[in-house]
């Protein structure tokens, strides 16, 4: 759990039970808790700094985790939703901030693989560059006018007709994992050839002429991101480079990768638990004569809170996951169940980590102990989409048969 010298090193604990329930499950559980305690070795000073963690991707990068979603006929492990969800949980405990930005990496690479609107040709490269290399990917969308793209609207970044293909220009926000990204998933405003002006999507090579980053991030959650600032300055991309029919990201398809996120928040309120019982256990106030402050009353009743609230995010959050893969014929009628499962374990996560520093009293607000940060990581998540208002609208309108 911790970097500080003199603190308790991290210590993982087992995933959510039933699981893991298959030898590839156990094997991406016993991958991501090797890789968390990389992760946790940094995120002291990252968080700290504001600094971007190179040196955790790397070492990620090296074990291939960056391929692990994707399909095996490109040369990845093909992961399930569920095999991710577990492997990113566990990665969170270790640094929310990474388990966050590869997320957006693994969701991107499902898109694509899943995608009917990719050319094959282009599909093969961005998969096998991350099989052979560990290329990261990641769509950039926000805006500083529009915000989310979740919320609708048109996008002031534009794409016009050049020689040899297309002209990017406009500025992008919470582009996460920026300073590492080997390609973006660029949204724009498309000028037709008909006059019209329609939402489009390109594949933009970071290293092409006229893309920078503006380190703009400074955060108070997940503050190692990289979620800076994209400019594209008369950006030319191939004519093949746009991706004609791809779905518009303000309608996601509805399936259990939808869940991926939020099992990173279930991972960081499972750190702050245990952090709270690691505390709880030694923590003997002389007032006591010795005993563990674990054994008050008031304690045991603020650790039961915790353990019901994750208990429910846990049930809700993987249940929806198994429901999905095993009657995908019934997702439109599940999409509520999505929406519930986000909602549910963001503001339970947030809870979690409320009760915790309850429990550990002032300590808890040292920056030498990861709870604080554990506090306001979870908080990211009231801000990923469905965000709460949108998701109590598919929930209550699914229950009014609207």
């Amino acid at each position: 759990m911790m970097v500080v010298p003199g603190v308790e090193s991290f210590s993982s604990s087992a995933p959510p039970l039933p699981y893991p329930q298959t030898d590839r499950q156990s094997e991406f559980v016993v991958l991501a808790n090797g890789l968390a305690q990389v992760a946790d070795a940094n995120a002291y000073r990252h968080d700290r700094e504001n600094s971007f963690p190179f040196d955790t991707l790397e070492t990620l990068r090296e074990a291939g985790y960056f391929a692990l979603a994707v399909p095996e006929i490109y040369g990845g492990r093909g992961a399930s939703p569920i095999e991710m969800m577990l492997a990113q949980g566990q990665l969170a405990r270790g640094d929310g901030s990474v388990a966050l930005g590869t997320t957006m990496h693994h969701l991107s690479i499902v898109n694509i693989a899943s995608s009917t609107a990719w050319p094959e040709h282009l599909k093969r490269l961005v998969l096998r560059d991350v099989v052979e290399t560990g290329a990261l990917i990641n769509g950039v969308a926000s805006e500083p006018e529009m915000g989310s793209p979740s919320r609708g609207g048109m996008y002031a970044t534009t794409a016009n007709r050049a020689e040899g293909g297309w002209r990017i220009n406009g500025r992008k926000t919470w582009s996460t994992l920026s300073p590492a990204l080997t390609y973006a998933l660029a949204q724009v405003s498309v000028d037709e050839a008909d006059g019209s002006v329609q939402r489009g999507l390109f594949l933009v090579p970071m290293n092409t002429p006229g893309v920078r980053i503006e380190e703009t991030w400074d955060s108070m959650s997940m503050r190692s991101t990289g979620s800076n600032d994209v400019v594209f300055e008369n950006v030319i991309v191939p004519e093949d480079h746009r991706i004609l029919n791809a779905k518009d990201p303000a309608a996601p398809e509805v399936n259990a990768w939808n869940l991926l996120g939020s099992a990173v928040y279930l991972g960081i309120a499972s750190a702050a638990r245990d952090f709270a019982v690691h505390y709880c256990q030694n923590r003997k106030p002389t007032a006591m004569s010795g005993a563990p402050v674990s054994e008050l009353q008031t304690v045991q009743h603020r650790m039961a809170h915790i353990e019901m609230l994750l208990l429910q995010a846990q049930s809700v959050l993987y249940g929806t996951a198994e429901l999905l893969e095993h009657c995908p014929e019934q997702r439109a009628e599940l999409a509520w169940r999505v929406a519930a499962a986000k909602y549910i374990t963001t503001n339970n996560a947030i809870a979690v980590t409320d009760q915790a520093l309850r429990v550990v009293g002032a300590t808890g607000l040292l920056k030498r102990h990861p709870l604080e940060r554990y506090f306001r990581d979870v908080r990211a998540g009231l801000g990923n989409p469905p965000m709460d208002d949108v998701a109590l609208t598919v929930i209550g309108k699914a229950a009014l048969g609207l």
